[in-house]
């Protein structure tokens, strides 16, 4: 005899992927001492590209996309005078859902350590329910360089975000107080999509956050790059932000790099030089 299947009782397939790093500083190297997953999440082989006192990571999610019930979790921790540059090869792609989809992110960096977290952007399909939490903890003089770069929509696809929502979380805190807080929810067809005092008509947004603080003349110059997007930096005690909106994911990322190519130098006092699979 078969039994009436209920809806909820469906079979909805969905990937729950944890990845946990752990860095640490070896005399003058800076090496993984920590890689644990479960999951379709990745990291490639660790590369010195500047030598052995950075160390590069290549965050690979196999699937290629989040779908409704996907699941992520990642977290690294990068030890005592140790230098981390995280980033990932090719967008994030968060596809049309009946249900949300997460992903976490617990960040944390010891006293005279140094973390770049640099992703490439984030494609948030219409109808997607994507939700994002990111928590990082700075201790001591700890330094950090972050952005991330959000899509809604495809626009080269003629695809307006109509549907569904994007939402995420960002707190900082240095030993405990916090630095930033922030909190983002952006449905389908919202009015702030294209009002003058939301996104105006612009589907991507990033945003760059780094420790430290600049002088006026390195402000000015980064404020007169020229490229085809809408943003400028604010200097708050001890991070600086920068914020853009852009028609297209290309000149959003184009100003995050040269931002990073100016602002790296000065802050964490070494020259930029752009990881390779940015340029492919």
């Amino acid at each position: 005899m078969n039994l009436p299947v209920s809806p909820s009782a469906l079979f909805t397939p969905s990937w729950h992927a944890e990845l946990e790093l752990g860095y640490a500083r070896f005399g003058e190297c800076t090496r993984p001492v920590q890689r644990r997953h479960i999951g379709p999440l990745r990291v490639q082989k660790h590369l010195y590209a500047e030598g052995p006192e950075v160390c590069q990571h290549i965050i690979v999610h196999p699937p290629g996309g989040i779908a409704g019930g996907d699941r992520l979790d990642i977290s690294a921790h990068v030890g005592a005078g140790a230098w981390a540059q995280l980033t990932s090869p090719g967008a994030a792609k968060w596809y049309r859902a009946a249900g949300p989809a997460y992903q976490q992110l617990k960040l944390s960096v010891a006293p005279g350590a140094t973390l770049e977290w640099l992703p490439q952007e984030t494609i948030v399909f219409s109808a997607a329910q994507a939700e994002l939490s990111t928590e990082i903890d700075l201790q001591g003089d700890a330094r950090l360089f972050y952005w991330d770069m959000v899509a809604l929509g495809r626009p080269a696809s003629h695809e307006r975000f109509d549907l569904g929502h994007f939402q995420s979380r960002l707190d900082i805190r240095r030993d405990g107080q916090l630095l930033w807080h922030e909190r983002q929810r952006i449905v389908g067809d919202d009015g702030l999509l294209d009002s003058p005092i939301g996104l105006g008509g612009d589907p991507v947004f990033a945003t760059l956050l780094v420790t430290g603080e600049i002088d006026g003349e390195l402000l000015e110059q980064c404020r007169s790059l020229g490229h085809a997007v809408r943003g400028d930096l604010t200097q708050l005690p001890g991070l600086l932000v920068a914020r853009c909106l852009a028609s297209e994911a290309l000149l959003a990322r184009g100003w995050l790099i040269e931002l990073w190519r100016l602002l790296r130098p000065a802050l964490l006092g070494r020259e930029a030089m752009p990881p390779r699979i940015w340029s492919t």
